[in-house]
């Protein structure tokens, strides 16, 4: 079974060395590259108050997240639901620095995000293997693959999760893993090949050329050596 969480946070600012904070959690599961609804959501009190810019971007203001649980009051629960499964994250990097340090304020032995998974993939990444040279933002991957269905102004981390898989999807879409276990190759199979190959093989009818047909292929070659300066048969 294939588990995958999407992943995606909304932060006080962009730099956790400089103090902000994980105020929006959200993930969304995917099994065998399908929705199953599970989810984990949650938005958290960080405490302070959020940069301008990243306000605009989110618009989770400061009244609004003084009633919600800080980070340590979820993280238990957070870390069971991504617990040994593949994060699919755009822009990685930051989504996954800003939960460990959300972690390190915990306690410093437990943990980092990366060592409670199975593995952490950048969608990112992914999309600029893809589209080289091409902006690869959430945003323009919408428009690129069409994905439609959403409606939003402001960015909110659930959200983001709901429209990066069905990027991820797209982006990814018609790859499949090809078995090549000995079951494919038992006996029977190959005998039902042989069987095949041999039942065309007496069904071919070889016909053998006549005197004079082999006359007229020698002179043939002979001119085409004499004109190219290039043997045929040197070819074979």
């Amino acid at each position: 079974m294939l588990r995958q969480i999407i992943l995606d946070t909304e932060t006080t600012g962009l730099d956790p060395k400089a103090g902000h904070r994980v105020i929006e959690i959200g993930c969304i599961e995917l099994v065998n590259r399908k929705f199953t609804g599970e989810q984990f959501h949650v938005y958290l009190n960080p405490d302070r108050d959020s940069d301008e810019g990243a306000l605009e971007v989110h618009g989770l203001t400061t009244e609004f997240l003084s009633d919600k649980p800080r980070f340590g009051e979820i993280y238990q629960d957070f870390i069971a639901f991504v617990d040994d499964s593949e994060l699919l994250i755009h822009n990685a990097e930051f989504d996954v620095n800003f939960i460990n340090h959300e972690i390190s304020l915990l306690s410093k032995k437990l943990p980092k995000l990366d060592e409670s998974v199975y593995k952490i993939t950048d969608t990112l990444q992914i999309a600029r293997d893809k589209h080289p040279g091409q902006r690869n933002s959430l945003d323009a991957l919408v428009k690129r693959y069409e994905v439609s269905g959403y409606d939003r102004e402001l960015h909110g981390a659930l959200l983001d999760s709901q429209i990066l898989g069905d990027v991820y999807l797209s982006m990814t879409g018609g790859q499949s893993a090809i078995d090549f276990s000995d079951n494919m190759t038992s006996k029977a199979s190959e005998e039902d090949i042989s069987d095949k190959t041999s039942n065309q093989t007496h069904k071919l009818k070889v016909i053998e050329l006549s005197e004079e047909e082999k006359k007229l292929h020698e002179d043939y070659l002979s001119r085409m050596k004499e004109e190219t300066g290039v043997d045929p048969l040197a070819l074979n």
